[in-house]
């Protein structure tokens, strides 16, 4: 076996110490790594959070030694104040914890446009540093601590077994349910393996791992100003993960599987998400188009909103598709809608087969009642293809919407 799941979240990570608490809907985590090389990937979105701004002058240099967190405010669109502010956080983690300013992270989750409220965010650190230990619940609270709009606290750790039969441990805590898409959403994640990897090789790990997961899933379509996801090695093992200056193959599946089990986990706990839709497009004629047709049916208000009422309109998937960018004909698509006991196909090769009256339709309903709904389409178009994963749009997350900032 390549990995298996270990409980625990971060706390498997040996020479590493976390701790989160929280006052009210304010937050803060922190996790120390000493000396990790790292690297990471952030939002695409042209307004950015001053965290954002400030993280990657620290990742530039491919040493991060601590990660402070905190939810409740963005600190986006803060001007000045803004980076003043995480200035100010990373001068207090430096002083408390004695590591080097240009060696700590910092991220931001919330409200948008709001100043920091530094008074409270202080207080809470300062609650945060003497708790900060190697247990499972200290890594439990820290994924609680950066929790907004989530439901539950999403946590991963596998250990791996390298190809040359050596083993390294990968954990990490996610945050994110609404603001969910493409490029990333409104997503913490911090990720830690106690394997030994120079940044450039975790940049290069990352990025792959990054468009097959938190990169294929969507909430609502909107994309985040603070999306953060940031791999440390502190190297605790002693075990190297690069080969002949490759990065072993068996770690790489591993850190895959770990972000696409932290990205489902945040569909599953899509603002008012009711169902999980997991959309595979085959056959596509590159893996860019594979993807862009899979991201454009999760990403479907129509389809999303035919999900919550359990509707098999295959007809919404139809025209996802075809305004996706992908190469899609009408006479050669196929279209099923699946679950873990049926898979029934509404359209092949183009040809109708779900229609009133028909058993394909009448199962199709049965699925669509269910809540994770797989929808398989094969584009007849050539050999690539990809997962996207997305929820339903329902009543409640008009609701929590609506009532965001008051």
């Amino acid at each position: 076996m390549i990995f298996k799941e270990i409980n625990g979240g971060l706390s498997v990570i040996d020479n590493l110490k976390v701790a989160g608490a929280k006052e009210g809907k304010y937050g803060v985590a922190v996790i120390v790594s000493e000396n990790s090389d790292a690297s990471a990937v952030f939002t695409s979105n042209k307004i950015v959070a001053a965290p954002v701004i400030y993280t990657k002058k620290v990742v530039e240099k491919g040493k991060v030694s601590a990660v402070f967190v905190n939810s409740g405010n963005a600190n986006c669109f803060t001007g000045e104040q803004g980076i003043k502010d995480c200035e100010e956080l990373v001068e207090l983690v430096s002083k408390d914890l004695k590591i080097p300013k240009d060696e700590i992270a910092i991220s931001s989750t919330g409200v948008i446009g709001r100043k920091m409220p530094m008074d409270i965010i202080t207080k809470v650190a300062y609650e945060v540093f003497p708790k900060l230990g190697n247990k499972p619940e200290n890594s439990l609270a820290a994924a609680k601590a950066i929790m907004t709009t989530d439901k539950i606290p999403k946590e991963c750790a596998l250990e791996v077994t390298l190809t040359n039969g050596e083993k390294v441990k990968i954990a990490g805590i996610t945050k994110g349910s609404g603001m969910i898409a493409p490029n990333m959403g409104t997503m913490l994640s911090f990720i830690v393996t106690d394997g030994v990897m120079k940044s450039n090789n975790i940049n290069k790990s990352l990025k792959i791992a990054v468009d097959k997961s938190f990169n294929m899933i969507v909430v609502d379509g909107d994309e985040s100003t603070n999306d953060t996801c940031l791999l440390m090695a502190n190297g605790a093992s002693g075990v190297n993960i690069i080969n002949d200056g490759e990065i072993d193959p068996n770690f790489q599946e591993a850190l895959e599987y770990l972000c696409i089990n932290l990205a489902k986990k945040m569909v599953k706990d899509g603002e008012g998400a009711s169902k999980v839709i997991e959309a595979n497009v085959y056959g596509a004629k590159n893996i860019d188009e594979a993807r862009l047709a899979a991201k454009s049916i999760v990403t479907s208000p129509l389809f999303k909103s035919a999900v919550f009422g359990g509707d098999p309109n295959w007809g919404r998937i139809v025209s996802a598709i075809g305004y996706s960018g992908a190469d899609v004909s009408a006479d050669t698509v196929t279209i099923a809608i699946a679950n873990n006991d049926d898979n029934v196909d509404l359209v092949r090769e183009g040809e109708i087969l779900a229609f009133e009256g028909t058993t394909n339709l009448e199962r199709a309903e049965k699925i669509m009642i269910g809540e994770e709904i797989i929808v398989n389409v094969n584009l007849n178009k050539g050999g690539s293809e990809a997962t996207a994963w997305g929820c339903d749009l329902s009543y409640d997350y008009v609701k929590i919407n609506a009532e965001y900032t008051t």
